[in-house]
């Protein structure tokens, strides 16, 4: 039995909630002696946030690569342990691993002796000191919204873990001590102020602005001072995510000309925005959204480009942060022209009483009368594409990349992309 578990039983829920971080601690620090400091050596690109992470790692990875350098990356997605590979399916369903996994990553990823890793670090990561020893040269904050609210329990818990990572960038004598910060982020000043330096980033303000952006449903174009920036990937959103990349390959002292390449080169992310094409009149696309912020960014995305109806197949998950039910109701009632209710992953929670929390908010937002509920995501998906016309877009978000989904407690295969694209067919 996992002793973990076994300690959660038997003391009190409050008092566990209090000692926990110290004894995540210990077991980082057990772990690292044990494992001789297994990221020792390693210079190490921190990417932290609520959204975008994913999609953010792999623009620095693949600007890097692009650039001739030798790159490690650990994502929720994928890993790429440089030893010619190339991209894995990440071994875990989480953003940043468990002590004991991770360690073995670092092992294998620093006998392979790459000049830079990419590391995806979540809030629970930075909480729980799974990343002790991680030595951050570069620090990077996407954007902060509501989520992990039932861990952290306020927003100024959940920021506050998020900083440790760019203190610990600060800290690294070694490491270039620099954070990239979303400056049109409310946030922004508790990152910035957490390191040395600071460069900044975003549409409305920041050291680097977009400018002059042309947006298709294909990716976009603008322009960040000097630099020319090609994008493949739709949606305002990854503007963002790109100007973050760009912040690291300024940071690292890439030139304009390897920053313009390195962002042109990556040509999709699995699970993000991800478009399915079989030939059909309207547009398909799969999203992992799984929080208010992103599923708003996805569907206005969506609709910029969109001459037809929006139609949304979405859910929340089970034994998550609770309060973002409603508000994801909410969003999809004010950004979708037909909604499709249905299950995301359940865990051990009744799916029936996630559902009826999601559409609690679609009820509060007037959209009642656009929306359908399925119990069965498999038929939602079928239906809302079945439902589709020329010139319509169907979005269907939660899962993203995920080839299966806890039901119940116990893992099931599934691809929501497999899913759409038989029902096209």
């Amino acid at each position: 039995m996992n002793p973990r578990r076994v300690v959660k039983a038997v003391i009190p829920k409050k008092l566990f909630r209090t000692i926990e971080p110290y004894g995540h601690a210990v077991e980082g620090g057990v772990f690292n002696l044990k494992n001789g400091f297994p990221a020792r050596g390693l210079k190490v690109i921190g990417v932290t946030g609520t959204d975008g992470k994913t999609t953010t790692c792999m623009l620095i990875a693949q600007m890097l690569r692009n650039s001739g350098q030798k790159v490690a990356m650990i994502t929720t997605v994928l890993v790429d342990y440089a030893d010619g590979a190339g991209e894995l399916p990440s071994p875990t369903h989480l953003t940043t691993a468990s002590v004991p996994v991770l360690h073995r990553m670092f092992k294998k990823i620093r006998a392979n002796k790459p000049d830079w890793v990419v590391l995806e670090t979540s809030s629970f990561a930075l909480a729980q000191h799974r990343v002790l020893g991680v030595p951050y040269s570069v620090a990077v904050m996407t954007n902060m919204s509501h989520e992990h609210l039932d861990y952290h329990k306020t927003f100024e818990r959940y920021r506050d873990a998020k900083v440790q990572l760019f203190r610990m960038a600060g800290k690294n004598r070694g490491g270039l001590r620099t954070g990239i910060v979303n400056a049109d982020d409310p946030t922004a000043e508790y990152f910035a102020k957490a390191v040395p330096k600071a460069i900044t980033y975003g549409v409305k303000n920041g050291d680097l602005q977009a400018k002059d952006i042309k947006v298709t449903a294909a990716g976009s174009t603008f322009k960040v001072g000097e630099l020319d920036i090609k994008l493949n990937l739709p949606g305002d959103f990854n503007i963002y995510n790109a100007l973050a990349a760009i912040g690291v390959g300024q940071a690292v002292g890439l030139s304009n000309e390897q920053i313009e390449r390195g962002i042109a080169s990556l040509k999709s992310v699995p699970g993000r925005m991800m478009r399915l094409e079989a030939g059909q009149n309207f547009e398909i696309l799969v999203d992992y959204a799984v929080t208010p912020a992103a599923l708003q960014s996805a569907l206005k995305a969506v609709r910029q480009t969109t001459k037809g109806r929006v139609i949304v197949v979405f859910g929340a998950t089970g034994d998550r942060d609770k309060a973002k039910r409603p508000v994801m109701g909410e969003v999809a009632a004010k950004f979708a022209d037909r909604i499709f209710l249905t299950d995301d992953e359940t865990y051990k929670e009744d799916p029936a009483t996630i559902r009826q929390a999601v559409l609690a908010g679609v009820i509060k937002a007037g959209g009642q009368a656009k929306t359908t509920e399925v119990d069965k995501r498999g038929a939602a998906i079928r239906q809302a594409i079945f439902e589709a016309k020329a010139g319509d877009a169907v979005l269907i978000t939660g899962l993203g990349h995920q080839k299966d989904r806890n039901m119940g407690g116990k893992l099931v295969p599934w691809s929501d992309a497999e899913i759409a694209r038989k029902a096209i067919g």
